[in-house]
């Protein structure tokens, strides 16, 4: 049973980071896609003059999907790692359990481990992005601190890939 629960988190993690990392995999993901980090949204008129329309603001959010792709590729290797690790409590009642029990024992035991590992890897990527709209918006949002940025954004991404990893396991289930 044990060995049953590794596999199905083996091949959901396997499937989820192969549709992640693949390129614009957090863009074209309707599980994974990822908003504007909120620090980003929330500097009023500074902001809006760079977005001054729909499709700057859409080209912006694609960078960050982007970048998320770094993030994932930094956390794939770790829940590969957790994965062959994890001391599983109680197989039966995960695999009796709902369609994402294993995502969510799996995310509880690793306790926000994902997101420590990508905050260096996303501010990195944020810092040093090389589309000119990125780097604008940076330099216009004076006092934005890219650690908190990449923080908050390595959440999301932490987010994303738990859907994302949750939904190839209910796929794998049904």
């Amino acid at each position: 049973l044990v060995q049953s629960v590794r596999r199905l988190l083996e091949l959901s993690a396997k499937n989820a980071f192969d549709r992640l990392i693949a390129p614009d995999g957090f863009w074209d993901s309707q599980v994974a896609r990822l908003r504007l980090p909120d620090m980003l949204g929330s500097r009023g008129n500074v902001i809006q003059s760079i977005l001054t329309s729909a499709l700057f603001k859409d080209r912006m959010q694609h960078e960050f999907n982007r970048l998320a792709e770094r993030g994932a590729r930094r956390a794939a290797p770790i829940v590969a790692d957790a994965v062959e690790k994890i001391g599983i409590d109680n197989a039966r009642a995960i695999l009796d359990g709902g369609p994402r029990a294993a995502t969510g024992y799996l995310r509880t035991a690793m306790a926000g481990a994902l997101i420590e590992a990508m905050i260096p890897e996303l501010g990195d990527a944020i810092r040093l992005s090389r589309d000119p709209l990125v780097a604008q918006a940076l330099g216009a949002l004076t006092g934005v601190d890219v650690s908190n940025l990449a923080h908050d954004f390595a959440m999301q991404v932490d987010d994303a890939i738990w859907n994302q990893i949750g939904q190839e396991e209910q796929a794998i289930r049904a």
